[in-house]
């Protein structure tokens, strides 16, 4: 079940992607067809890439489709994962929440200076960050109470996505590259 807010995420990380085509077809539009490179478009280019990518990390991309070392995981019987599962998310969103307050001030900090070009304030260029930041306390701690109320079938489940909704990445991951589930 995809709540309003995750509905509204996505449609957000949509229109930044969108967005950043658009400067890329201003971008070689300009080059190519009338020999005039535009800086602006240079500097919007990077500024949305770095929303997008921070943005789709904290609010878009499942838990199971980030990268994750699961050697030790596959070896451990049901008790121990749920271990693990609690000790990982705690070791993460504590990270994440001992770099939050220090990342808001040099966020905020940033606010004086201004990109070369588009003059845009750099916390409005870093602001992502602290949402990737939020993101990650939040996401593990769901992942805590998950592991706390029950077993966990693979260490990307997430309570925060929505079963069913497999992906290449998912199914590589539970049922090997040969696509035949493990014994």
């Amino acid at each position: 079940m995809k709540t309003w807010l995750h509905k509204a995420a996505q449609a957000l990380g949509g229109v930044l992607f969108v967005a950043l085509f658009l400067v890329f077809v201003v971008q070689i539009t300009a080059r190519f067809g009338f020999n005039k490179p535009l800086a602006w478009s240079d500097e919007a280019a990077v500024i949305l890439y770095v929303w997008i990518i921070l943005w789709a990390a904290a609010t878009m991309v499942p838990q199971r489709e980030h990268v994750a070392f699961d050697l030790v995981w596959n070896l451990a019987n049901a008790r121990w994962r749920r271990i693990l599962q609690i000790l990982g998310n705690a070791l993460v969103g504590g990270l994440a929440l001992v770099a939050l307050p220090a990342s808001w001030d040099y966020v905020r900090f940033m606010a004086r200076e201004g990109t070369p070009v588009l003059g845009v304030p750099l916390m409005a260029v870093y602001i992502p960050f602290i949402v990737l930041l939020l993101g990650m306390v939040l996401r593990s701690l769901g992942q805590i109470v998950q592991a706390l109320r029950g077993p966990m079938d693979s260490p990307m489940d997430s309570p925060v996505d929505s079963p069913g909704s497999a992906s290449l990445a998912g199914e590589i991951s539970n049922k090997g590259i040969s696509g035949v589930a493990p014994p």
